[in-house]
């Protein structure tokens, strides 16, 4: 069955919204990207780290990010139950919602097989689990909403501390929000061992305060 002209008229131009969000939404260019603070690392999921800039800021660090990416140092390795917390606070608006937060067991980090499990939330209040392994991501809690999370306010800004631990049950990891666990699992489900860092999703534009790993 044919449609009508009008009927595809119309479907066409809802549809040219979506497809010009799509087409719009590329890494962004960052100026003065490229460099990091002594001591951090930095690997993105596709593009190089030329429009990465994270800059030490205040008493924390600053992203301003083309690329998703993770950021981390080697001496923040975690080999007994632990505790890794960071503030995050989301400056702008991205053009949807993307994540950031912490991720937990990293390994090989520099190579095709890496490794980790990573907690972030958005400004819509949500928060996700996941888990990387090499090129593959599974997601191990999609998307959910949690009254614990922040939501951004009109201007884009919100604020957040996440938390990822094992060290007051070392037989439960459990991923908290400002304070409130929000999931939880088994420990021994997942190689918690390993490098803590940071891990924000493309072209958002964070704060990050008082990262630190207890063990």
């Amino acid at each position: 069955m044919r449609l009508p002209f009008v009927v595809l008229a119309v479907l066409a131009a809802a549809a040219a919204p979506l497809a010009a969000q799509q087409h719009d939404d590329h890494d962004m260019s960052v100026a003065g990207g490229g460099t990091l603070p002594a001591g951090w690392s930095a690997r993105t999921d596709q593009s190089s780290a030329k429009n990465v800039k994270f800059v030490a800021m205040g008493t924390g660090f600053h992203a301003t990010l083309g690329p998703a990416v993770i950021l981390y140092r080697k001496t923040d390795k975690v080999t007994k139950p632990f505790h890794t917390l960071a503030t995050f606070t989301q400056t702008k608006a991205p053009m949807h919602p993307e994540g950031y937060g912490l991720f937990v067991g990293g390994n090989a980090l520099d190579g095709k097989a890496q490794r980790y499990v990573y907690f972030l939330v958005r400004g819509d209040g949500k928060y996700l689990v996941k888990r990387r392994d090499g090129a593959k991501t599974t997601t191990i809690q999609d998307w959910t909403e949690s009254p614990a999370v922040n939501k951004a306010d009109s201007s884009g800004k919100a604020t957040n501390k996440l938390e990822v631990a094992n060290k007051v049950d070392p037989s439960k990891l459990t991923f908290g929000v400002n304070g409130q666990e929000v999931w939880s699992a088994p420990a021994k489900d997942y190689d918690w061992k390993g490098t803590v860092g940071l891990r924000i999703n493309h072209n958002l534009d964070v704060h990050v305060d008082g990262f630190a790993l207890h063990q």
